[in-house]
């Protein structure tokens, strides 16, 4: 028998998650949290097998939950139930301890089926993420392979741009005169194959290196 914590602010959506699990024969809901401080109190009172924990929670997030659950008890699991097909939160809930991620417009019979892999010892990716992290996965190639082109000076200088420091600024921060940050970032330019500041933004927003504006 796999006991089992569900952690959701959303009450219809605990009761949805219940009623599909009631159906399992082996599996049993101990426990119903409504935030992440909840899911933390109630795994210490409950010690359920495994917790399935949302990420968007009020009080304590499923990242912060998940990161003290796995502190106090290592060895009980944890799933990742989440609208957020994100590479950001995939590989956080990861370094914390999670064991699965699946997302929350997926199938019953997969949800179950995650449960059941996860509880075993092992892991559980949800399908609808495999495409978003292997475009990561190619980004970041691509980003590593241009960037190491630029010096150590050069990438320094790229990456407070990034953040949005003018020339002055990085040569204050650097201690450089303004004309040597020029210097350096015409090289820039010219190794990433870029003309002016603005192209720059847009190479660092495609690569993921800023996010930008979604409004």
């Amino acid at each position: 028998m796999i006991s089992i914590l569900i952690a959701d602010d959303h009450r219809i959506l605990r009761e949805g998650l219940k009623s599909l699990m009631e159906t399992d024969p082996e599996i049993q809901v101990v426990g119903e949290a409504s935030n992440g401080q909840e899911a933390v109190d109630m795994t210490r009172e409950l010690h359920p097998n495994l917790v399935l924990l949302d990420i968007g929670m009020p009080v304590m997030n499923g990242l912060e939950a998940t990161k003290a659950i796995k502190q106090l008890f290592p060895e009980i699991k944890i799933l990742i139930l989440t609208q957020h097909d994100s590479q950001e939160y995939f590989f956080k809930v990861l370094e914390y301890g999670a064991s699965g991620y699946i997302l929350k417009d997926t199938a019953s019979t997969e949800l179950l089926l995650a449960i059941k892999t996860v509880s075993e010892g092992k892991s559980y990716l949800s399908p609808g993420m495999t495409q978003t992290l292997i475009q990561g996965y190619f980004q970041m190639e691509s980003r590593s392979h241009e960037e190491n082109l630029l010096t150590s000076r050069e990438q320094e200088i790229f990456d407070l741009l990034t953040e949005g420091a003018t020339t002055r600024e990085i040569s204050k921060k650097l201690f450089i005169s303004v004309k040597t940050v020029q210097t350096h970032l015409a090289h820039v330019m010219e190794k990433l194959g870029l003309d002016n500041r603005s192209e720059l933004i847009k190479y660092a927003i495609k690569k993921g290196i800023i996010v930008g504006d979604k409004s």
